[in-house]
This record gives structure tokens, sequence and C-alpha cells, in this order.
């Protein structure tokens, strides 16, 4: 059977948040997959560097995107998206921070799916449920090879309330459970992976501070061995894992490994 990868990431999410929050959902998920809750990511810990880095599996100082702000590269890179569109498959995106638009190349993907954060912590939950659903809807209707997740509300209430507080520890908990109704959905052809791009101290991040550098990594499905922990895992591994599951030939500048 082939594999199809649907990868979510939560922004802003610390391993140890994920350890002492309520939902034990991603906690459970890990002794039944292959996992680290020590990955680092790249620096700065910013998202859109982290992000970038995480589908071109380069560093930022070869893609050049050190701020939140994107910057059309001087020698493009082909990410996840490029690579899979390529070969012909069909690739989809989820998201709720539009910065993210343009970490895959106009015409890449099949389906592009943007829903607005709103400042409100509970607004924000309901949105990223609804977000969620519409996911489940587009992957049981149209299969496609590769679906990005995008949850960002976790970030954005740790800069407004403050890591590792009762209200981020809240929306880890939400996230939590908003990557159980898509596991629960997920046909069986599906290897679903969960990590997170930076973690975060008091209402910020983008040091080189464990806080901030140090992200879980959760690969779950009949690809991964159930029960092992990861001794080295990089942001920058994420995209030829990908390639690696949709039997892809990773681009010849990325610099990560496969995890398979």
């Amino acid at each position: 059977m082939k594999n199809k990868v649907l990868l979510v990431l939560v922004d802003g999410m610390r391993p140890d948040a994920v350890m002492q929050c309520e939902s034990s959902f991603l906690r459970d998920l890990r002794t039944e997959s292959t996992y680290t809750f020590s990955a680092d990511t790249v620096y700065p810990s910013v998202t859109l560097p982290c992000h970038t880095s995480l589908f071109l599996s380069v560093d930022p100082d070869r893609h050049g995107i050190t701020t939140n702000f994107w910057m059309p590269q001087v020698r493009p890179i082909d990410g996840i998206c490029e690579i899979a569109n390529r070969a012909g498959m069909k690739c989809a995106m989820f998201y709720n921070w539009q910065e993210l638009r343009d970490l895959c190349r106009p015409g890449t993907l099949h389906y592009a799916h943007f829903h607005r954060q709103n400042t409100d912590m509970k607004t924000e939950w309901q949105n990223e449920v609804e977000m969620t659903v519409d996911a489940i809807r587009y992957i049981q209707k149209e299969s496609p090879d590769f679906v990005f997740v995008y949850l960002g509300a976790v970030d954005e209430i740790g800069h407004h309330y403050g890591w590792m507080g009762k209200e981020y520890m809240q929306t880890v908990s939400h996230a939590s459970e908003c990557i159980r109704l898509l596991r629960d959905a997920l046909p069986e052809e599906y290897q679903l992976i969960v990590t997170a791009d930076h973690g975060g101290h008091g209402q910020s991040h983008g040091t080189e501070m464990p806080e901030d550098m140090m992200i879980p990594l959760i690969c779950h499905g009949t690809a991964f061995e159930k029960g092992r922990q990861l001794e080295k895992a990089s942001i920058k591994d994420i995209a030829p894992t990908i390639a690696a599951l949709l039997q892809l030939q990773p681009a010849a500048e990325w610099t990560g490994h496969s995890l398979v």
C-alpha cells in the first residue's frame, strides 16, 4: 500500500508542555510511535525561518529567511511540495497564519485553506477545530498524498499570556485534541508526523536557549517502529523523511536525513 503523509505542526509547542498539559493524547501517542522530545530546531528560533528550514531542509543562512518576512530566494531550493508536485502528487495546506503562504511555490498545491486567527482564546480554539474538521473532510474526499496542517494558537497565546502559563497549557491541550481528531479520521495509508517549529520562554522566543530550540517530534504509522526513541533529530530531517515515505528523491541541497 502506497504511503501518504499528514504533517501537523503546533506553533510554539514545547516538549515539556506536552508532558504536563491536561490532554494525554500526544503523550500516549509517542509510546506507539518513533519519537523524540529533544529534537533541534534552527536559529533564529522564529516561526517563518523554522518553517522554511522544515520545508527546504537547510539552515536559515542558506535559504535566507531570518525573520517573519518572506524574501524570494536568490538561489531557490525545491521543497517538499515542489518535488511532490513534480512527481504528479497532490499536496494541500491548512493554516491560520498567512505568512506561511510562500512556503510552497505557486502551482504546487492542489488546495490551500487559510483560516484567520482571532485574539480571543476560546474563539481561536473554535477556529482551529473548524480548520481541523475542514482538513478531515478534504483528506477523506480527495485522498491527497501530502497534507500540512498548521495550528498557530499555541504561539499566539504564548505571546499574549506567557509560555507554560495556564492559558498556554490549556491551548496545548486543545491542539492535542485537534490532533486526536485528525489521527482518528485518517485512512490507514496515512503516516502522521507531529512537531513544532520552536518553543518559547516568558512571552517570547527566538534565542538559542533550550526552551526556544528544543521541539517534540512524533512519527506515527505503519512505516515507523513503535516505541523507538530517536537519539538525535532535527527539524531539517522532516522533509527527507516525508520524501522517503512518498518514495521521492530528496533535493540535492537538503542537509537533513530521513528518519525511516
